[in-house]
């Protein structure tokens, strides 16, 4: 992977102009999220991972070369750009962590046309995967941990690599599994599956296509049941089970799915008549639309649900379909810089966020001391243009989550009407801003 041209062409032509000018000193930007959205209390950082794999192997090619001069671009900037290697350095939110407006979630710190050239690249990948593990973290939250999740997303994101990564942040978050086979390859994932209502349609009777995807897959079965008839299907489900249980061996695990209606009622139906039939194992899987509050709504409801399965909704997180995120110089060449436009002013100066024991951010700068009782949320993990460790494991990521949930105030926790915590400013980085914006309005 090279990337070079995945970026908007001002970040070119901007990288150019410092190279001609020798404004090579060192810069900091700071990615954030001005404000969250309405229906957003928490965001969870994401991305970081993927973000730091593009930033080591980015790099120009011959043929994006070639069409760079083609747009008029000189051969000192073609030089250098053919020399291009990401040699800075990145402070970042570790994935899986819980975090608010105005919040850091990622700083760069490298030369000026380098800092400057990453913007768009390291923008794409973290809004997009904080917008849905977010999303994801709310169907969570909905679940109350009384239902499983599963991500079945996959042919109706934004294409396939999407695709990849909204099944990646619903395992960041705690959801059981995902439909989409590649990610759980790459991701250390638990593929799960069930049949389409195309395959029911294909045999000639209902019970032909149970019988046939019982006997002809190994392993846990699960039967579409509501192709025609939910209680209908249910019926021939439990027929069908009670054939394979008689085989030698022990019980294969089994679970029907529902995909459409009622889905209260009819769980509550299908599993009275699966209890009646001795088959309190066999598992209750519903799907089709669903989001946190439909996942709310079972809970709320009582619904003898095992296993929820979530797609589009998470897939292009339908609600809030991005961030307002901002990738801002603040720093150069030791200097404080600031951005003073109406409703989208910055703050100066590389930066820490120090959450304390009782959940409150204190938003700082990043040579301050820790609070007493406070930790750290932005760490380093590249420096000189590589890593510092390697690539974190989902699992790891998803320890946070956990870890940081359970400290969410109940109002930003809220799936209507969420209430985020505002943070606070430390005296220093408020006296480097106040000066900051004199020195920038007097100029």
């Amino acid at each position: 992977m090279t990337g070079g041209l995945l970026t908007d062409l001002y970040e070119l032509t901007m990288a150019a102009s410092y190279l001609r000018r020798k404004m090579c000193a060192a810069a900091t930007f700071s990615l954030y999220v001005r404000e969250l959205p309405t229906e957003r209390g928490f965001l969870v950082a994401a991305g970081i991972e993927d973000a730091l794999d593009r930033l080591g192997a980015l790099r120009f090619d011959a043929g994006e070369l070639a069409y760079l001069a083609g747009l008029g671009f000189d051969e000192a900037a073609l030089a250098a750009f053919a020399e291009f290697r990401f040699s800075g350095d990145v402070w970042a939110v570790p994935e899986g962590r819980v975090v608010y407006a105005r919040e850091p979630l990622l700083e760069v710190t490298a030369p000026l046309p380098e800092a400057q050239l990453v913007e768009t690249l390291v923008l794409n990948q973290v809004t997009f995967q904080t917008a849905l593990a977010s999303k994801a973290a709310r169907c969570r939250v909905a679940g109350a941990g009384r239902v499983e999740l599963v991500e079945f997303g996959f042919r109706r994101t934004h294409g396939t690599e999407a695709a990849i990564a909204a099944a990646k942040v619903t395992g960041l978050v705690g959801f059981a599994g995902t439909s989409n086979v590649e990610a759980a390859r790459r991701h250390g994932l638990q593929p799960v599956g069930t049949m389409a209502h195309s395959y029911v349609e294909a045999f000639p009777r209902e019970i032909d296509a149970f019988r046939a995807y019982a006997r002809d897959l190994p392993g846990p079965v699960t039967f579409l049941v509501d192709t025609y008839d939910t209680m209908t299907g249910v019926a021939r489900a439990i027929e069908v089970i009670n054939e394979i249980d008689d085989e030698p061996g022990p019980p294969r695990p089994a679970a029907v799915r529902i995909d459409s209606g009622d889905l209260v009622a009819l769980a509550r139906q299908a599993r009275r008549a699966l209890d009646a039939a001795g088959l309190s194992r066999v598992r209750i899987l519903v799907s089709g639309g669903l989001d946190e509050h439909d996942v709310a709504r079972l809970v709320r409801e009582g619904a003898p649900v095992d296993s929820v399965g979530i797609g589009t909704r998470i897939g292009v997180s339908a609600d809030a379909p991005f961030l307002d995120t901002a990738y801002k110089l603040v720093e150069y060449a030791g200097r404080p810089a600031v951005k003073l436009s109406p409703g989208k002013a910055s703050l100066p100066g590389a930066k820490q966020v120090f959450r304390t024991a009782g959940g409150r951010d204190v938003l700082a700068l990043r040579s301050e001391p820790a609070p007493p009782g406070s930790g750290a949320l932005l760490e380093p993990v590249m420096r000189g243009g590589r890593r510092v460790g390697a690539r974190e494991s989902i699992l790891a990521g998803r320890a946070r989550f956990e870890a940081d949930l359970a400290h969410v105030p109940a109002a930003a926790l809220a799936l209507d009407g969420p209430v985020p915590p505002d943070p606070t400013l430390s005296d220093a980085l408020a006296a480097l801003d106040a000066r900051a914006r004199a020195s920038a309005g007097a100029s």
